[in-house]
């Protein structure tokens, strides 16, 4: 599998991003761009054309481009993020998409959705009732997306449900059960392995913050791309936050 990675690079307000479930860090700007760099790279050397939405200097949180957006398909979901001082971000990347030739639809309030919290698994769309998507908000995306089984999850302790739960490529969910309910999950060794980004074939991509889990899966027979994203870690961030993969 390959296609395009949808990305954006951080601004200059990196720091000043929302923190909800974690003590606020100081994060090194610098060492962000490096890292996110590299995180594009790792996309790219798997077969995922970067494509970057402008970088939004005013928007701290805009480099966590998969809230803007839920790519099905050639469907692209313009979302309407819960916390209103994200809403900004949307534009650009409803700009970006269209130049892709994707078909685009919205999110309308008083609906809510965050990209974080969809889950895409097999025909399964699971979707986290959060303090930024809301049921009206799911109800929409379920409309939408009338091919797909929209599943709703109950979350506990996390922002978003892909903070807590993501899929391998085989469909298998890998979660923290303390966050969310769900069946048979397989549980990381570490919180940070909890979020993996299928790349295509046996390949993940994982946070070096979760070495055990990267272990603990390419025992399963996965190759494992491992990145560097700590200071993007200390804003709630995961490897799922920083792109939208489309495939051709």
């Amino acid at each position: 599998m390959s296609g395009i990675a949808l990305v954006r690079k951080p601004g200059p307000r990196l720091a000043e991003g929302i923190v909800t479930h974690i003590e606020r860090e100081q994060v090194d700007h610098e060492l962000a761009l490096v890292q996110h760099d590299a995180y594009v790279e790792a996309l790219a050397g798997c077969g995922w054309r970067p494509v970057h939405v402008p970088v939004a200097d005013d928007l701290p949180d805009a480099p966590f481009v998969e809230d803007a957006v839920v790519v099905s398909g050639r469907v692209a979901v313009l979302t309407r993020p819960g916390a209103p001082e994200r809403r900004g971000e949307v534009e650009a990347v409803a700009r970006t998409v269209r130049e892709l030739g994707l078909n685009t639809v919205r999110i309308a309030g008083p609906g809510t959705l965050d990209g974080g919290d969809v889950l895409q698994a097999g025909p399964h769309v699971y979707v986290g009732r959060s303090a930024r998507s809301n049921d009206e908000g799911i109800a929409q995306l379920a409309a939408l997306l009338p091919e797909r089984r929209v599943v709703p999850v109950a979350l506990r302790g996390v922002l978003h449900l892909k903070s807590a739960v993501t899929a391998l490529p085989d469909g298998t969910l890998i979660g923290d059960p303390r966050h969310v309910d769900l069946p048979d999950l397989l549980v990381p060794e570490e919180e940070a392995g909890a979020h993996v980004v299928p790349l295509g074939g046996d390949r993940v991509l994982l946070a070096a913050s979760a070495p055990k889990t990267a272990t603990m899966l390419e025992k399963r027979g996965l190759t494992v791309i491992k990145v560097d994203i700590s200071e993007f870690e200390k804003l709630e961030g995961c490897v799922t936050c920083l792109s939208v993969l489309v495939a051709d």
